[in-house]
C-alpha cells in the first residue's frame, strides 16, 4: 500500500492541532510541580502570667437561719382562752401581753384563800392570848403543866395554819397572774394554735399556744461533711491552708435573690461529734439582724472566711474548660504553640479559679482566643485591646462589602 506524501502531512498537522487544543483546555493548576501551600498565620490570643499569691480560702455552704432564742409560749394553768392580744406573725416586745385566760375562777380562788388566811390569823390570835394567860399562872403553879403544854401546842398549830393559808394565797395569786400570758423576749410571734373560747389544759398538748422567736441576733447553721473536714485538715497539715488566729472564722451570707447581706457573722460553735444520720457536724455562726431581714427557717448561702492559701495559683474562670476527663487550660509553651494542660481546679475566688495542680508560677495561660485553638497550633500573644479592635474590624467587613 502506498501513501501520498501531501496527505500524510495533513494528517500529522491535524493531530498536533488537536493535542494542542486539548492541553489548552486543561487548568493551569494541574502542573506536576504545584507551589507549596503557605502556613496559616498564628492565632491571636490574650494571656495572663500566673504568679503565686496569697488568696483567701473560702468555704461555701448551704445554710439555714435559726432564731438565737426561740421560746414556746405555754399555758401554766387550765382555763378557757378569753382573748388573743397580739397580731399573729408580727414582732412583739418583751413583756407584751399575748393571751388572756378567763380569770374569774382564779379571782374566786384568791378570795377564798384570803378568807382562809384571815381565819387562821384569828385562830393564831386566840391561841396566843390563851398561851399568854397560862404562862404566868403556870409559873405560880396556879395552872397545871399539861394546860401550858396544850396552850403552847395550840399556838404553834395556829402559826402553822397561818403559814399554810399564806402559801395557799400566794399560790392562788400566782395562778391568777398566769391567766395573763406575756412574751418573755422581743421577737416575732407565730400564729396562735388555740382560738378564743377553747379550753386550755395545762400539761397537755393544748397548753402550747404559740412561739416567739428572737430575731436579733440570728444564728446561721450549716453542716460540714466528714470528707470536707478531712480535706481541710490535710491541706492545713501540708501548709496549703493557714487557719486564722484563735480559729476566729467569719461568715457572710447571700440571700435568696443573690444579694449579699450587709452584716458579717462570727462562728461561735462547732459540734464536737458527727451526726449518726447524716455523717456531718453542725457549725453555727451568730450574726446581727437589727432589721429582722433574716427569718428563722430561711435558706441562705454561707461563706466561711478567715483562712488563707499562701503561694496559690489563680486564673480567670473563663480560662478553665470542662471536658469529659476533667478541667483543661491552654498555655503558651516555649515554642510559641498552644498546649492543652490538664489541671485540678479548686475553689472560686471572686472571678478567679484556684488551680491546685497542673500549673507552675510564671506560665502564660490563654484567657481569650482559645476557642479556635488546637494543641500544637502557633499563637501570637496580643493585648486585650488589640484583640477587641481586631474583632470590631472583622465585624465591620460584611457591612462594607454590602455597601459596595
Amino acid at each position: 500500500m502506498t501513501f501520498n506524501a501531501s496527505c500524510s502531512h495533513k494528517v500529522g498537522l491535524a493531530v498536533f492541532i488537536g493535542i494542542t487544543s486539548l492541553l489548552a483546555t486543561l487548568p493551569a493548576g494541574c502542573s506536576n510541580h504545584e507551589k507549596a501551600k503557605a502556613p496559616p498565620p498564628p492565632t491571636e490570643v490574650v494571656v495572663v502570667k500566673v504568679e503565686p499569691k496569697t488568696v483567701p480560702a473560702i468555704a461555701t455552704f448551704v445554710a439555714q437561719i435559726q432564731s438565737s432564742h426561740q421560746i414556746d409560749i405555754m399555758a401554766r394553768v387550765s382555763g378557757f382562752l378569753e382573748r388573743i392580744c397580739y397580731k399573729e406573725g408580727e414582732p412583739v416586745r418583751k413583756g407584751q401581753v399575748l393571751f388572756k385566760l378567763d380569770k374569774k375562777p382564779f379571782e374566786a380562788a384568791v378570795s377564798a384563800a384570803r378568807a382562809e388566811l384571815d381565819t387562821r390569823k384569828s385562830q393564831l390570835w386566840t391561841a396566843k392570848a390563851t398561851l399568854d394567860r397560862i404562862k404566868p399562872l403556870a409559873a405560880q403553879n396556879a395552872a397545871s403543866k399539861s394546860d401550858l403544854d396544850n396552850a403552847t401546842g395550840n399556838y404553834m398549830t395556829a402559826q402553822a395554819g397561818v403559814h399554810q393559808a399564806q402559801a395557799n394565797l400566794d399560790k392562788a395569786l400566782l395562778d391568777l397572774s398566769y391567766t395573763t400570758i406575756t412574751s418573755p423576749v422581743s421577737g416575732v410571734a407565730s400564729q396562735s394554735l388555740i382560738r378564743e373560747g377553747a379550753y386550755v389544759a395545762a400539761g397537755s398538748s393544748s397548753a402550747k399556744l404559740t412561739y416567739v422567736a428572737k430575731l436579733d441576733p440570728a444564728w446561721v447553721d450549716f453542716s460540714v461533711s466528714q470528707n470536707q473536714q478531712a480535706s481541710l485538715m490535710q491541706e492545713v497539715d501540708s501548709g496549703q491552708v493557714v487557719t486564722p488566729k484563735d480559729q476566729r472564722y467569719t461568715v457572710e451570707v447571700d440571700l435568696s435573690d443573690g444579694k449579699r447581706y450587709p452584716q458579717t457573722g462570727v462562728v461561735d460553735f462547732a459540734d464536737p461529734s458527727f451526726s449518726k444520720d447524716t455523717g456531718t457536724f453542725l457549725v453555727r455562726a451568730v450574726i446581727s439582724n437589727p432589721k429582722g431581714v433574716l427569718r428563722p427557717g430561711m435558706f441562705v448561702k454561707a461563706y466561711m472566711k478567715g483562712a488563707v492559701r499562701p503561694n496559690a495559683l489563680a486564673v480567670p474562670q473563663r480560662a478553665v474548660q470542662q471536658t469529659s476527663n476533667g478541667h483543661v487550660v491552654f498555655v503558651v509553651n516555649d515554642k510559641g504553640q498552644a498546649e492543652a494542660r490538664p489541671v485540678m481546679a479548686g475553689d472560686w475566688i471572686d472571678s478567679d479559679w484556684i488551680i491546685k495542680q497542673g500549673l507552675k508560677g510564671g506560665e502564660m495561660v490563654i484567657v481569650d482566643g482559645f476557642m479556635k485553638l488546637a494543641p500544637g497550633m502557633p499563637v501570637k500573644v496580643v493585648s486585650a485591646e488589640e484583640m477587641k479592635a481586631a474583632q470590631q474590624k472583622l465585624q465591620q467587613q460584611p457591612k462594607s462589602s454590602a455597601a459596595k
